[in-house]
């Protein structure tokens, strides 16, 4: 089994009340690999520049992420600068799409029987063109952001209706559903279609919403917090990553995926870019989870 990703691939520029950093690996295809490749096999889909460096290249294949998906065309990487004045949002500096620009996801043959698959916060036309492809998977998650709630919901509806699972933040659920509180606004997510909806509510961890049922869960408490960038990616990576162990979205495969998305999301914001997904001890990861649940007792 594996979970296929899809979604943007870039160099960031970060500024953040602690530091910064310019042309770090970053992108929602970025996170959610790195993080997920802890947990399961995965397969990466997206589009770099001949600029993308080489170093790049190896930290993918160290972690055992399949790299047939990815397409390295001429031109520049997508680049994304940006500064955190408050930690739950960064204002974009400058964004430079360049070869994202015309990204057409394609899909090899070989990750069409996947397990899962996590579509990252691209446009939905693309996310669209992902599903017309795939038909066999278990579990098919969506991501989004505001950028595309507020250009083109009908479109970003029409990927709700054809998913298992939708990540949204709270600012996220609320925009596109016109509704104030979470929960009303995750029911009428799920009256689209889904099974589940997760809302990542940032410094105050996240729910999990099913027509029957839902699980609260705290973030893991950090000393320091260097950079939240992708923490959302990272989050759903995990998640994604853990529920390939389980044929069906119940309450304890949700849970597990839950525990997991929490604490890698922790190792990502506690370090600049990818940095803090990269080389983590396998016992620590399990003792954050000891940790986490006794705190959540």
């Amino acid at each position: 089994m594996s979970l296929v990703v899809v979604g943007s691939i870039g160099l960031d520029s970060i500024s953040t009340p602690v530091g910064s950093v310019n042309d770090t690996l970053g992108g929602s295809a970025i996170y959610a690999s790195l993080s997920a490749s802890y947990f399961t096999d995965v397969r990466i889909v997206g589009v770099v520049g001949e600029d993308f460096p080489a170093s790049a290249l190896d930290l993918l294949r160290k972690h055992n992420i399949a790299l047939d998906g990815l397409e390295i065309v001429p031109g520049k990487t997508f680049r994304w600068k940006g500064v955190y004045h408050k930690w739950n949002q960064a204002d974009t500096l400058a964004t430079e799409l360049n070869v994202f620009a015309d990204f057409s996801p394609h899909i090899p043959e070989g990750c069409r029987n996947c397990h899962s698959l996590l579509l990252g916060n691209i446009h939905p036309d693309l996310q669209l063109q992902v599903l017309s492809e795939t038909k066999s998977y278990t579990h098919v998650a969506c991501d989004t952001m505001n950028y595309w709630i507020s250009r083109c919901p009908d479109k970003l509806a029409e990927v709700i209706k054809q998913v298992h699972i939708v990540f949204m933040n709270e600012d996220e659920i609320r925009d596109f559903t016109k509704k104030d509180n979470i929960y009303d606004a995750a029911r009428i997510v799920l009256s689209m279609g889904p099974a589940l909806v997760v809302v990542k509510r940032g410094e105050y961890g996240s729910v999990a919403i099913m027509q029957d049922d839902m699980f609260f869960i705290p973030a893991y408490p950090l000393a320091q917090v260097k950079d939240p960038t992708g923490a959302g990616d990272s989050f759903a990576g995990a998640f994604m990553a853990i529920i390939e162990n389980f044929a069906t979205l119940d309450l304890d495969s949700v849970k597990s995926g839950l525990i997991y998305g929490t604490i890698m999301a922790a190792n990502n914001v506690g370090e600049f870019g990818v940095q803090g997904l990269i080389g983590i001890n396998p016992s620590m990861i399990e003792q954050m989870k000891v940790d986490l649940i006794r705190w959540t007792r």
